[in-house]
């Protein structure tokens, strides 16, 4: 990476300051490259630009703003590559995971572009029902909330910025965007794409800054709107202090598959190896508890383990990498301190190694004979840690898949519609996934969770929603 400093973005102009941050590969520890810090003022001038854009931006046509998400949507297929090695480089994702989230983000605001158009459509409604008002109809418009404050996480620093950005561009809402602090280079580069879209001045800013001034987010009465993905014990502390904004949280998860009988093997396992350790298990919807129908427990763990084994842990630019590094060593400590916790209690590990030289390079751990109040089901793990329960009932594994605080998505393999029906009525998370793993999501699809994963929903046009207002114009033509 060239020695460059990239500078921060507000009220549409490049910022420097006088603090600069070199980002390292959580890989190998090598310089990606330096940015300039802000501060309380950054972050002052940012929410105060994006204040002052809230009519301009609000005065543009729907065709207009979609214009302006087709540039976006232009300029990152122009420069995919490039953003997929940052990607890779800084976040530690296998450059094969980096151009798919690339190709996601792509889809992202190519989507809002659409969806754009269609904001300013309303619903009339009859008002006559009742003879005092004859004469009487209804028309609702959704209208931008204001500024929406984002915050977003390390794992996926393009597509989870995406899913802010472009539905609050759509709706005219503009942006005050902290990146983690782990991987704001990423965030720079999108920058720079939506810097040629033609949008007014303050309509979207970046500041990389400190976790902690994050909070400023929350406290501003400018800001109408926060939208947070990241922690749970962050993500409720900042709701507490939002007062009357709308908030949406995306949070963690500890998601379950559950396994039936009916199931085939040869289609079910490999996905379940995928979504336990792509990008070393650091996705709020990787597979952390599977949960195996007993007859073919014994089947389904001999391939399981076996697959698991074959999977490779290297140089996220190494095209033939599997999973790479999870991205700090205080992480990896943590990962391997929760599978000595289970060990200790009685699990039994059928694969990995839990004292690697690097606590950053974790290859595969499987685990079981876990129970409910090992850290390793309770938590959180965020790593390439999964445990395998068997159940003798489908009622017991969906009992199981619901022991948790969390509720994103669960996934169920069988064939049997009646058992899909009953996981979807008594699942408690935001998706049920039918016959693939929770892992799975695409883009326009409504996605979100309940409990202590949060609340309101991602996915553009459900994100423009919770980013805007309906207003109703009562019409009397009496």
């Amino acid at each position: 990476m060239n020695s460059e400093v990239r500078s921060l973005y507000i009220a549409s102009q490049w910022r420097a300051t006088s603090e600069v941050d070199t980002i390292v590969s959580p890989w190998d520890g090598t310089s990606v490259g330096h940015l300039y810090r802000g501060a309380v003022q950054e972050m002052e001038d940012a929410i105060a630009a994006a204040y002052a854009a809230r009519e301009p931006f609000r005065a543009l046509t729907d065709a207009v703003r979609g214009g302006a998400l087709d540039k976006i949507h232009a300029g990152l297929v122009a420069r995919a590559e490039e953003i997929a090695v940052t990607i890779a480089r800084e976040a530690g994702k296998p450059i094969r995971d980096a151009r798919g989230e690339v190709g996601r983000a792509v889809h992202t605001f190519q989507i809002a572009a659409e969806e754009a158009r269609r904001f300013g459509q309303g619903e009339q409604i009859p008002l006559d029902r009742i003879e005092s008002s004859q004469g009487r109809i209804g028309i609702t418009r959704r209208f931008p909330s204001g500024v929406v404050g984002a915050i977003t996480p390390f794992n996926f620093p393009l597509n989870l910025v995406a899913h802010k950005v472009a539905p609050a561009l759509a709706v005219g809402a503009p942006v005050v965007l902290k990146p983690a602090h782990q991987t704001p280079l990423t965030a720079l580069l999108l920058a720079e794409v939506i810097a040629e879209a033609g949008l007014p001045v303050g309509a979207f800013n970046v500041i990389h800054t400190e976790p902690a001034l994050g909070e400023r987010l929350a406290l501003d009465p400018r800001v109408a709107v926060l939208s947070f993905t990241g922690s749970a014990r962050i993500g409720w502390e900042l709701k507490a202090k939002a007062n009357r904004k709308r908030v949406t949280l995306e949070l963690g998860g500890n998601a379950a598959t559950i396994v039936h009988e009916d199931a085939d093997l040869e289609m079910v396992v490999p996905k379940c190896v995928a979504s336990a350790f792509a990008y070393a298990g650091q996705v709020c919807i990787s597979t952390q508890r599977l949960l195996v129908h007993r007859p073919i427990f014994d089947a389904f763990t001999q391939r399981f383990v076996a697959l698991s084994r074959d999977l490779r842990l290297g140089d996220p630019l190494d095209e033939t990498a599997d999973l790479g590094p999870v991205i700090t060593e205080a992480g990896g400590v943590r990962i391997l301190e929760c599978v000595r916790e289970a060990l200790d209690g009685g699990a039994r590990l059928l694969l990995g190694d839990i004292a690697p030289a690097d606590p950053r390079r974790i290859a595969p751990i499987i685990l079981t004979d876990t129970n409910t109040e090992m850290k390793a089901e309770r938590e959180e793990i965020f790593g390439p840690v999964v445990t395998l329960t068997p159940y003798d009932d489908f009622e017991e594994a969906l009992d199981r898949a619901n022991d948790s605080d969390y509720g994103l998505q669960t996934g169920v393999f069988t064939n049997d519609i009646h058992r899909i029906y009953r996981a979807f009525d008594r699942l408690e998370v935001g998706g049920v996934i039918a016959n693939d793993t929770p892992s799975y999501r695409v883009d326009h699809m409504p996605y979100g969770g309940v409990k202590g994963s949060g609340f309101g929903r991602e996915g553009v046009r459900y994100a423009m929603e919770e980013m805007s207002e309906l207003r109703l114009l009562a019409l009397n033509l009496s």
